[in-house]
């Protein structure tokens, strides 16, 4: 898939550029942004974002870790992967394959949305071993409903026609018909946040990759998969999520003794991108809990 985000031109402006440079790794160009000094702490984005989606949360997280934040294959401006590398494993053994390559071992795993389900993936894999996984309004169970029946099978229809992504890419490229899409998460985020979400649904690049994941991306088996998680989850939840149901996270939690629930009121999904020093506080808090950072005195 052509017409992907170009870095000198679309990337000229991007937020934290100054933390960004490109890896090859597991096949891919993968675009990386690396920040602070301290424990090794990893941001993964969810379907359809990219490191924009952490422009003001990892600065605040670097004053105490060392911050990593790739864009998921074919999202952003890392390069596309084939349908397979789109699925969960799939996802899965790519991002594995470049923290071998960065040699780096984090210690805590942050993941929102789809992100949070590629992380615990990784960790039921051996691929990470964490001190504990942060789910922000975590995709971790299948849809259920009218749009587990609805969804899946859009996705896959419009995955199977070529010309598909830039007939997407050129009507969500419309700003209003963008600010209903964001408005439908439950959240109001910054311009800045609406200037890079309409570049990225601008790209058919872009675009077919988020539509390739969601028509590859089987949730059932890792559900299935979850009471073996063998790192603690700590599932942060927007009271007001209009894409991810909050009652997901009490399922979750029903089934992992080691899981708890952090609910965050009058936010939605993208609750990050509202409220990021609420919850780098919440990520700081629950690294001193867990030992990755000294406590305060």
């Amino acid at each position: 898939m052509s017409s992907g985000l170009d870095w000198e031109s679309a990337g000229h402006d991007w937020p934290n550029r100054a933390a960004s440079r490109f890896v090859e790794a597991a096949g891919l160009r993968w675009h990386v942004q690396q920040m602070g000094a301290g424990p090794m702490l990893l941001l993964v984005h969810g379907t359809g974002a990219a490191t924009h989606s952490w422009r003001a949360l990892a600065p605040l997280l670097a004053r105490n870790f060392t911050v990593i934040a790739p864009d998921l294959p074919g999202h952003g401006f890392t390069s596309a992967a084939p349908a397979a590398g789109l699925s969960l494993p799939g996802m899965a053994s790519a991002l594995t394959g470049l923290l071998q390559q960065l040699d780096v071992a984090p210690q805590i795993v942050v993941g929102h949305s789809a992100g949070a389900a590629i992380l615990a993936r990784m960790c039921l894999d051996g691929g990470i071993s964490p001190r504990a996984l942060i789910s922000l309004n975590g995709a971790l169970l299948p849809l259920t409903g009218v749009p587990g029946h609805l969804y899946l099978p859009m996705a896959r229809l419009f995955a199977s026609l070529p010309l598909m992504p830039r007939l997407v890419a050129w009507r969500a490229g419309n700003p209003a018909l963008l600010k209903q899409m964001l408005a439908s998460t439950g959240s109001t985020i910054d311009a800045e946040g609406e200037r890079c979400y309409l570049q990225l649904v601008r790209s058919p690049r872009h675009v077919a990759a988020a539509i390739g994941m969601m028509a590859n991306w089987e949730l059932a088996e890792l559900e299935r998969a979850l009471p073996r998680l063998p790192v603690p989850l700590v599932l942060v939840v927007g009271a007001i999520d209009g894409t991810v149901p909050p009652a997901h996270a009490q399922r979750v939690a029903k089934r992992l003794t080691q899981a708890q629930i952090v609910s965050l009121p009058g936010l939605g999904h993208l609750a990050h991108e509202e409220d990021p020093a609420g919850v780098a506080a919440l990520i700081e808090k629950l690294a001193r809990e867990t030992g990755v950072l000294a406590p305060l005195d």
